[in-house]
């Protein structure tokens, strides 16, 4: 049976495959442009901007911060939170000051149904 997801998990995923794909694309410029010069800041900056990649960045950031928000109110009806609300809350309050809790709830998130 093929899963049920939320308009902030396809957003996620969405965002989530084209920067992985802006990804491989600049890592392709980046060695052919290796090949005829130096990688400079500015050089680095120019692929950055011209392959997409800063783009496709800014979406998933955006597409993350989306799905976030959708759990956090999502999980909120759940027993399990109102059982456990402090422990919850307090991983949510740290998700900007911490990469791994903030990749940790996106995981979670993710498993949402």
């Amino acid at each position: 049976m093929k899963p049920i997801y939320s308009k902030a998990q396809l957003s996620y995923m969405k965002a989530k495959t084209q920067f992985e794909k802006q990804a491989v694309f600049l890592e392709k410029k980046l060695e052919d442009t290796r090949k005829t010069q130096e990688i400079s800041q500015e050089v680095m900056e120019g692929l950055v901007q011209t392959t997409g990649f800063h783009d496709a960045y800014n979406n998933l950031v955006l597409a993350e911060n989306e799905l976030i928000e959708w759990s956090h109110t999502t999980m909120k009806h759940e027993k399990t939170y109102r059982e456990n609300r402090i422990a919850i809350d307090d991983m949510y309050l740290k998700l900007n000051s911490d990469p791994k809790m903030r990749a940790q709830i996106i995981d979670l998130a993710m498993k949402i149904r």
